[in-house]
């Protein structure tokens, strides 16, 4: 039992040794669907739609203060559209999902921090709608935008510093990803872009 205490005691020492951090991010979306198909809606001009997205985590430090690992909830609305004379259409959708990444900042000044970061991100569909010529169906049952979402990510950001409880950063994100668990032959991959506006809050310094 006393080892067991011990090791608590070091584990803590070492997680307070370092910067933790809650964040709050969000931004838009800028969404260009790929359906990897000869579906019809191959025939008319795929455009970027726009949408949100929300992400709240929590970042841990690794042996410094510019080394740092985060997970996170997200929420995130891939929207888009295409056309033609003949038919258009429309798509949005939210997906709900977990992440996590890999965080580097580099000091640039006393204030101000280049921010660099990469991950993965696992998410699933909460709501759908396509829009065809005035129809609209229900994407929640279609097996191209249902089950488990699979992206990766990275991004650059600059951050400014407030004061020692915290900081905000404006940045850029691009993600891609597929449905991995959709087995038929019309599969849709999300080629995103973010324009992000984060806030950062110090938990122990």
């Amino acid at each position: 039992m006393r080892k067991f205490y011990l090791l608590l005691i070091v584990l803590l020492a070492y997680t307070n040794s370092y910067s933790q951090e809650v964040y709050f991010l969000t931004g838009t979306n800028f969404t260009k669907y790929n359906f990897n198909s000869q579906a019809e809606s191959m025939a008319t001009p795929l455009q970027s739609g726009t949408g949100s997205f929300y992400e709240v985590g929590y970042d841990f430090s690794l042996n410094s203060d510019a080394l740092s690992y985060s997970g996170a909830l997200t929420l995130n609305e891939y929207n888009a559209v295409a056309g033609s004379s003949a038919n258009s259409y429309s798509w949005q959708t939210k997906y709900a999902g977990a992440q996590m990444s890999l965080n580097y900042l580099h000091k640039m000044t006393k204030r101000f921090k280049l921010g660099f970061r990469a991950g993965v991100n696992v998410s699933k569909i909460v709501y759908g709608k396509q829009n065809l010529n005035g129809v609209v169906y229900d994407l929640l049952d279609q097996k191209e935008f249902s089950g488990l979402y699979f992206s990766y990510f990275g991004g650059v950001s600059a951050n400014y510093k407030l004061n020692d409880s915290g900081y905000l950063s404006f940045g850029y994100g691009y993600s891609n990803g597929l449905n991995t668990a959709n087995s038929t032959q019309e599969k849709v991959i999300f080629n995103n872009q973010q324009i992000l506006f984060g806030i950062h809050f110090n938990i122990n310094k």
